[in-house]
């Protein structure tokens, strides 16, 4: 495996072999799991809420059929990878601030050959703001998943962030969005608030403790631009685990939203940090 990185952050990242499962690698940066990739079977996913989005995928189009994805922060390009063996033939690009990190899984993890992955390096949000036209109304799948070290940044939480990547979207398309969150869950309730006031149907998937917001984990949301029962399809997701499992829309997603109002750019934070405890590798 290639030696640790500093990223322009400051932070440190590395990619290691997991000793537990052959053929796969994970990422780390600061300490922090963020990546784990099977380069043997890269349609098995590791992480809880990786295989929720990763359900999301195999449920929203015609299972096997190529679709085109916009993934916004690469990490060690789980979902790509994934999007690629299960639905190969897809166009994808996938927008990561860190070039050294590209480079690095590019080097210790490279992508199929085959697959038709564009790498766009910058931030997110303002590669947003400069995507090709011809993008405008194209896109089956937006994934954001972001974060700098273990937070995902404020101004990626906002309206005025999630306003710019509404018009990509083609008919019918869905955004599914990682949030990570801990006790009374601001930062989810803030995200949903936000979700909700640009789109027409919003869920929230996550491990029942974690949408009770009795301890820290991963929320993640799907969200259409398409009218009332566009999301129909996803009570199925939960049949694939992992579990345990609740979904919350109408409402249900309601009652998380009660007192919660859209993040602005005025007022949008970093979501927490998590306990260190939680990434102790003994």
């Amino acid at each position: 495996m290639p030696d640790p990185i500093t990223l322009s952050s400051g932070l440190s990242a590395v990619i290691e072999e997991d000793r537990w499962v052959p053929g796969a690698v994970q990422l780390l940066v600061d300490g922090t799991p963020q990546s784990h990739v099977n380069l043997r079977d890269p349609s098995e996913l590791f992480f809880e809420y990786v295989r929720r989005i990763g359900h999301v995928i195999d449920l929203f189009r015609t299972p096997g059929q190529p679709i085109s994805a916009l993934h916004l922060g690469g990490g060690a390009f789980t979902l790509p990878r994934y999007v690629e063996a299960t639905r190969p033939g897809s166009r994808q690009q996938v927008i990561e601030l860190e070039g050294a990190l590209v480079d690095l899984v590019r080097e210790a993890a490279p992508l199929p050959k085959r697959a038709s992955i564009r790498v766009r390096r910058g931030d997110a949000r303002a590669v947003l703001g400069r995507l090709p036209e011809g993008m405008r109304g194209a896109m089956d799948l937006v994934v954001v998943d972001i974060f700098a070290g273990d937070r995902t940044p404020a101004h990626v939480s906002s309206v005025e962030f999630y306003e710019l990547l509404r018009p990509l979207l083609a008919p019918g398309g869905v955004v599914a969005v990682n949030a990570a969150d801990g006790a009374g869950l601001p930062f989810v309730r803030g995200q949903a608030a936000t979700l909700a006031s640009l789109f027409p149907e919003v869920a929230a998937i996550a491990e029942p403790q974690v949408l009770k917001g009795r301890r820290f984990g991963n929320v993640v949301f799907v969200a259409s631009n398409e009218p009332q029962g566009a999301l129909d399809w996803l009570p199925r997701l939960l049949a694939g685990g992992p579990h345990p499992a609740r979904m919350l829309a109408g409402r249900e997603l309601g009652e998380l939203l009660r007192g919660a109002r859209p993040v602005t750019d005025a007022n949008a934070v970093d979501s927490p940090a998590p306990a260190r405890e939680l990434f102790d590798r003994g």
